[in-house]
């Protein structure tokens, strides 16, 4: 068996699960007793979600102020990233990049990079460009679509050819030569912020760990019986039956489904993951997509870009953009 893959004849029962997991993901595991360790286990909200964290060690103290680190890394990237504060980076940018170059550090023009790159080699279909069209469906408190007017209007306009990453003085700076262009790393900066604390923690020199942002997961080490973590990947039509079990060790998978965010309408579910041709949520009988990869970053922008994108061409594009990648799952309706 590889170290991530789909359980067979081995598939823990519904008590082996432990509370552990939110959005697309449950954890199993059996208690920590092997080398006297116990899983300390801490949860926080940040990024939009509710991210946890996990750690296996003898030393309960210390397992703590490993997870008081890993957590502040989490709200470093929140803070630089969001496009919810105009104090962060992508805040400051989405205010005034349209008329002069704004500064950014390096964590958040590499995220950015990422997710240009991601944007070229889909042509589109992932687009960091589009926080107007993010803001004007805003899924979490709306009841009915915005006026198709408004969905037309920022339709197929490509925003991320208008997103301009250079360096002014040394500094990596962005500028947008499209005064509508509004970045939202929503696909992405999560499952950096996922990296990000699991690096700390392999600075702290913890070696089993889980770490957990709603959709975005990485499995650091191994589970209490030397095995890989079993990950359990939620139904999407009945959120609280798990479909898939998978073992994943020093490893991430990122989910994105239509099954936490959305609103029904007339018949219609309208979901989050908005399609950047048409600015409205994309029709498809995929419910989610879980891909893995070495690190959350890549599994999360693979999920985001490949949701509602034909098998085929979706196995075609996380070849060429990222080879250590592959889909593990998808459910349809």
């Amino acid at each position: 068996m590889t170290e991530f893959e789909t359980s067979k004849g081995r598939r823990p029962s519904r008590r082996q699960f432990l509370a552990l997991g939110v959005g697309a993901f449950v954890v199993s595991t059996i208690p920590w007793v092997r080398r006297q360790r116990v899983l300390v286990h801490r949860t926080v909200p940040a990024m939009g979600t509710v991210v946890e964290i996990a750690v296996a060690h003898r030393d309960r103290q210390f397992a703590h102020a490993a997870m008081d680190a890993a957590v502040e890394d989490v709200y470093r990237v929140e803070r630089l990233m969001s496009r919810f504060s105009a104090t962060s980076e992508v805040g400051r940018a989405n205010l005034t990049a349209g008329r002069e170059a704004v500064l950014l550090s390096r964590e958040t023009a590499r995220v950015l990079r990422a997710a240009l790159d991601w944007a070229e080699a889909s042509d589109g279909a992932f687009d960091p460009g589009v926080g107007a069209v993010v803001a004007t469906w805003d899924v979490g408190h709306r009841h009915e679509p915005p006026p198709a007017t408004a969905v037309r209007r920022l339709a197929n306009r490509r925003f991320y050819r208008a997103i301009d990453l250079d360096t002014w003085s040394g500094r990596p700076a962005v500028r947008f030569t499209d005064r509508e262009v509004q970045i939202d790393l929503g696909g992405i900066a999560k499952g950096y912020a996922v990296d990000a604390a699991v690096l700390t923690l392999r600075d702290w020199g913890v070696r089993d760990a889980l770490v957990n942002a709603g959709g975005d997961l990485y499995a650091l080490g191994e589970s209490a019986d030397g095995n890989p973590w079993n990950i359990g990947v939620r139904s999407a039509s009945d959120p609280e039956r798990i479909t898939t079990t998978l073992e994943l060790s020093n490893q991430a998978v990122a989910t994105s489904g239509d099954y936490f965010q959305y609103f029904d309408y007339r018949g219609r579910r309208y979901h989050h993951l908005l399609d950047p041709a048409t600015a409205e949520p994309r029709i498809t009988p995929l419910h989610s997509i879980s891909v893995r990869a070495d690190n959350c970053m890549a599994a999360d922008a693979a999920a985001t870009t490949l949701f509602g994108i034909p098998a085929k061409a979706a196995e075609h594009l996380l070849g060429r953009r990222s080879g250590a990648a592959h889909i593990v799952q998808s459910q349809v309706a």
